[in-house]
């Protein structure tokens, strides 16, 4: 067993657990530009290392109340379909081909910015409810879905998207919900949407068991050391100058 890949799973473990921010934004990058992993790959891995590392988080808020399973089925019913649809168009697709893995790349530079863009919001979001809601009432449900399928294919494709992205959606269409329901709403549909689409790249071939293996073992007690740090580190600080790291990635990897 790589001591590299429980040491990097463990250290995106603790960040995750400290500032929420979803793994997939920090450990795809790290997999491709740290240890030459091939996109498809690093995607695939991450994705069913995702579901498995957001489980938890989920039994946690469910005990709490603090899901919208409402909102949760309006976000599904656009991002489930959008996924299998992605997974089908991969499929045809030789994901191991120096053009997809290019493409990959490509699309996986983009959700790195936007997610950098998505954490520096949704900080101005939950201290501006109020400024939110642009949305009308009435056309918030199908905004929710339409949420979805974006959310569905970026997340298909790069892995990245079902954490702050999805919750900074949220802040915008729900702005009456706490944030801690926004968190756990959000968190709640990314464990599904996460689990089926790593399950078609497992099925396609493109995730690394034992690799899996190892950044779990890391990890999970990354997690659970971040969770107890959260309260003792000023994430003001954290969280811009983690959106100024994904914004250099996200640029590199477009170049």
């Amino acid at each position: 067993m790589d001591v590299g890949f429980i040491i990097s799973g463990f250290g995106v473990g603790l960040l995750v657990g400290i500032t929420g921010i979803g793994g997939g934004a920090l450990m795809t990058p790290l997999l491709i530009f740290g240890f030459g992993i091939t996109p498809a790959v690093a995607v695939g891995t991450d994705l069913i290392f995702a579901a498995i590392t957001k489980a938890s988080g989920v039994l946690t808020h469910a005990r709490q109340a603090t899901v919208d399973w409402r909102v949760v089925r309006r976000l599904a019913s656009g991002s489930l379909p959008a996924a299998l649809v992605t997974l089908a168009v991969l499929g045809e697709v030789d994901t191991h081909s120096a053009e997809a893995q290019g493409w990959i790349t490509s699309v996986l530079g983009v959700a790195l910015i936007l997610t950098a863009a998505a954490l520096l919001w949704r900080s101005w979001l939950s201290k501006h409810p109020h400024g939110a809601g642009a949305v009308e009432q009435r056309r918030v449900a199908p905004a929710t879905v339409a949420t979805g399928v974006v959310l569905g294919v970026l997340v298909t494709l790069t892995s990245v998207g079902a954490g702050a992205l999805g919750a900074a959606a949220l802040f915008w269409l729900y702005p009456r919900l706490s944030a801690v329901r926004v968190v756990g709403t959000d968190l709640a549909h990314a464990v599904p949407l996460t689990a089926v689409a790593g399950l078609g790249h497992w099925q396609m071939g493109t995730v690394d068991t034992e690799l899996l293996v190892m950044l779990l073992a890391g990890s999970l007690p990354g997690i659970y050391l971040g969770s107890r740090l959260s309260k003792q580190i000023p994430e003001r600080w954290l969280r811009p100058a983690l959106a100024t790291l994904l914004l250099m990635i996200g640029f590199r990897m477009i170049a």
